[in-house]
C-alpha cells in the first residue's frame, strides 16, 4: 500500500522497476454515502502479504472505505483494481476469489456448526447447487487450522463466544483462498487473550500465505506492533501514511485522536498516561530501566516529576519524557558533565521528596549515587527502592521500601502530612549572571 508525501496524490510506480504489482490500486478515490464525501482523493497501492492498518476517530471513514473496496458501497469517484482489473468489471464470483471481507455485523446463522459456517466461505468455488467435493472440504480444514480452531469445528456457531465467533468469521473468509482480506474492527469486544490471538492469526497469514491484509482498528499500540503499513485518517483525508515506525510518532497520533494528557512513543511502542501533576514535584534517580514503573506509578498518583541523570539511550529516558518529566539527561559517556549535578541538584531543591530507584551502579551513573547522598545529606526526604548488594549500598539515613506500591503509599503519607509546606514552595528562579 503506497501513499505519497501529499495525502492527496501518489506517486505511481515507474514501469521496469524491481517492485511488485500492487494487489489493489486506487487512484483519485471518494467514498461516501449518496452525494456525500466522507472521505477523498485517496491514492493507495496495497502488495501482497502487507499487513495495512486503518487508524482514525469514528466517523472518519475507515468502514466508508473498506465497504467501498469490498463493492458494498459505489465509489462517489475515482477508480480501483483488484489484480491489475478495474473493480466494476469483475463478476462477484471473481471478486469473491480475490477479496473476502469481515465486518462488525452481527452473524448467527441457526443451528450451522462451525465446519458448516466455515463452509460457506467455499460458494466462489463450488458449483451451481453448492455442492462440496474433496478439496472444498480439505480448504475448510485448512481454514480452521489456520485459526487455530480445528477444535471448533463441530460446535454450533451460536453457542461460541466472542472470540471464538471472530475465529470462525476468520477461517470462513479464509476458505474463499483470497489475495485481500478486509477486517473492520477485527479485535471489537474480544478480551485481551482473543486480541492478542487474532492479531496473531492476522500477521501469520500475511506472512505465510502472502495474504493481504488491510483492516481499520483503534489500537494504536496493537498497529504499532503488527502493521507494515499504516494510514492515519482524519478530516476527510489521509493525515499519514507510511511505516508505523515513521508515520506513527508523538505529535500525529495526538492529532488524530484529538486527546490531552496522553502521548504515544514510538521508542515505547505505546501510550503513556500523563498525571495531572498538582500533588507536588518527586525527584527521582533513576536509570537502566529501573525507574519505569516508579514514573508510571508517580504519574497515575498525580504527581509531577523530575529525574535524573539519564543517558539518552536508556528506556528509563523515553518513559520518563513521554509521561512530561523534567528530564536531566547527557549523552552516553564514562564520566558524568559537572553541569548535570549542578543542573540535577537545583531540580531537587524544588521538589518535595526523592526517590531512590535502586538502579545498578557502575562506571557510568555512579554520579546518581551522589545525587542520593547529597539529597540526604541537605535534610530531604528519601525514599529508597535499593538494597544492599551488587547494585550499590542504601544510603543511610533514607527510608527503605519493600517494593514501588510501598514507596507510594509511604510518600502519599508523607504528601498528606506536608501537604501545606508543599502547597507554599516557592518556585526556583534561574540566577541571571
Amino acid at each position: 500500500m503506497k501513499q505519497s508525501k501529499s495525502p492527496s496524490k501518489a506517486k505511481h510506480r515507474t514501469p521496469g522497476t524491481d517492485h511488485p504489482s500492487p494487489v489493489l490500486r486506487c487512484r483519485n478515490l471518494t467514498v461516501g454515502y449518496g452525494t456525500k464525501a466522507v472521505l477523498e482523493d485517496v491514492d493507495l497501492d496495497l502488495e501482497a502479504g502487507q499487513f495495512v492498518t486503518l487508524l482514525g476517530p469514528n466517523g472518519s471513514g475507515k468502514t466508508t472505505l473498506l465497504r467501498t473496496l469490498s463493492r458494498h458501497l459505489a465509489p462517489l469517484a475515482g477508480r480501483v483494481q483488484i489484480l491489475g482489473r478495474p473493480l466494476d468489471s469483475l463478476s462477484a464470483m471473481e471478486l469473491a476469489r480475490s477479496m473476502a471481507v469481515v465486518f462488525t455485523d452481527k452473524v448467527a446463522p441457526p443451528l450451522f456448526s462451525v465446519s458448516e459456517f466455515v463452509a460457506l466461505g467455499r460458494y466462489p468455488h463450488t458449483d451451481f447447487l453448492g455442492r462440496l467435493g474433496p478439496d472444498d472440504h480439505t480448504a475448510v480444514k485448512d481454514a480452521l487450522a489456520a485459526v487455530r480452531a480445528e477444535h471448533l469445528s463441530g460446535r454450533i456457531f451460536t453457542d461460541l463466544s466472542d472470540g471464538e465467533r471472530q475465529k470462525a468469521l476468520v477461517a470462513r473468509a479464509l476458505a474463499q483462498q483470497p489475495r485481500i482480506l478486509l477486517l473492520d474492527e477485527p479485535t471489537l469486544h474480544l478480551d485481551l487473550k482473543h486480541r492478542l490471538e487474532v492479531m496473531a492469526i492476522l500477521r501469520d497469514l500475511c506472512r505465510r500465505r502472502r495474504i493481504t491484509v488491510l483492516a481499520s482498528l483503534h489500537d494504536v499500540d496493537v498497529a504499532a506492533k503488527v502493521s507494515d503499513r499504516v494510514a492515519l485518517i482524519k478530516d476527510g483525508r489521509i493525515a499519514a501514511w507510511g511505516p508505523p515506525e515513521q508515520a506513527l510518532t508523538g505529535d500525529s497520533v495526538a492529532a488524530l485522536y484529538d486527546f490531552h494528557g496522553a502521548v504515544f512513543s514510538s521508542h515505547l511502542g505505546g501510550i503513556e498516561m500523563r498525571g495531572d501533576g498538582n500533588r507536588g514535584c518527586i525527584f527521582v534517580v533513576a536509570g537502566m530501566g529501573s525507574g519505569a514503573l516508579v514514573y508510571r506509578l508517580l504519574a497515575k498518583r498525580g504527581f509531577a516529576i523530575a529525574t535524573g541523570i539519564l543517558h539518552t539511550n536508556d528506556l528509563d529516558y523515553f518513559v520518563a519524557r513521554s509521561l512530561g518529566a523534567e528530564c536531566v539527561v547527557q549523552e552516553l559517556r564514562e564520566t558524568m558533565d559537572p553541569r548535570c549535578l549542578v543542573e540535577a541538584d537545583r531540580h531537587m531543591t524544588r521538589c518535595h521528596a526523592v526517590i531512590d530507584c535502586g538502579f545498578p551502579v557502575g562506571p557510568l551513573n555512579r554520579d546518581n549515587m551522589t545525587l542520593v547522598q547529597n539529597a540526604v545529606a541537605a535534610g530531604r526526604t528519601v525514599f529508597s527502592l535499593r538494597r544492599d548488594g551488587p547494585e550499590g549500598t542504601v544510603v543511610s539515613g533514607s527510608i527503605g521500601c519493600r517494593d514501588p506500591v510501598h514507596l507510594m503509599d509511604l510518600l502519599e503519607s508523607h504528601v498528606q502530612v506536608k501537604r501545606s509546606v508543599f502547597k507554599h514552595t516557592p518556585p526556583v528562579r534561574e540566577a541571571v549572571a
